[in-house]
């Protein structure tokens, strides 16, 4: 009984402001009445207006491919490569991608500045570059998820057993090792978009049009706008849970099998 008590008051601590949020959402004016009419005004005729925030959320999503790119081509098989090979190097691999988060964004971006001079001479003020900054930061939000998968795989004797049935190092790392991680490397990439699709400070001072900053500089003339792209983010992140717990309930019955 006190189980579902807890389970009942944090649910309406939850469902209550998301309530408030979709009710504001679609109030009209002053008058009390509710319609659907800043929702037409965001996709409808006067979407021109918003151009802004709809190319600020197209950069935001080329930085999350690149940024997803960056975890899967270079953390995924770096951990896969000291899980298998060098087993005493996992406290600093650990370390190493714990560091970001300890670290104030604010000081972060004053060490990106001078970067980002170089960066910009190379391959100009894009915001696409934003990415090589915030790879950096999603690492101890992609690093964890895969973690800890790998520390329910036996990752070692599945690579012996397919090497000594004569597959490759490729055939090991495509055909065992990597369906036994789908867990982890699912919910790596939904944290990582998470995270880039909240960034602000970054792409803030170095002036880059995201979705976070082109939403500040937006709600400024239109206060529902802001409400109204939560309201859809908390939908995008409820779907993303989702799917995770789908994927890992197939994981499971694999397993089982």
């Amino acid at each position: 009984m006190a189980r579902w008590v807890i389970l009942g008051v944090a649910g309406v601590l939850f469902v209550v402001p998301i309530l408030s949020m979709l009710e504001f959402s679609l109030r009209s004016g002053q008058s009390g009445a509710h319609g659907l009419e800043h929702y037409s005004a965001i996709f409808g005729g006067s979407a021109g207006t918003y151009a802004v925030l709809f190319q600020g959320i197209l950069n935001s999503l080329v930085i999350c491919l690149i940024t997803v790119l960056i975890v899967l081509l270079l953390l995924l098989p770096t951990m896969i490569l000291v899980e298998i090979a060098f087993p005493r190097l996992r406290g600093v691999l650990e370390f190493i991608c714990i560091i970001p988060i300890t670290i104030p964004s604010i000081v972060l971006v004053v060490g990106f500045i001078p970067v980002y001079s170089v960066v910009a001479r190379i391959f100009g003020s894009n915001p696409w570059t934003l990415a090589f900054a915030v790879g950096i930061i999603v690492l101890p939000y992609a690093f964890r998820p895969i973690a800890a998968n790998l520390a329910g795989v036996e990752v070692v004797t599945l690579s012996e057993a397919g090497r000594s049935l004569g597959a490759s190092w490729a055939q090991v790392l495509w055909r065992v090792i990597l369906p036994n991680l789908r867990t982890g490397i699912v919910s790596a990439c939904f944290i990582t978009v998470a995270v880039v699709l909240g960034e602000y400070t970054i792409a803030s001072f170095l002036s880059q049009n995201t979705f976070q900053t082109a939403l500040v500089l937006v709600q400024h003339t239109d206060p529902y706008v802001a409400v109204i792209f939560a309201v859809f983010a908390l939908a995008l992140a409820f779907v993303l849970l989702l799917v995770i717990g789908r994927l890992g309930s197939l994981g499971r019955n694999r397993r089982s099998r």
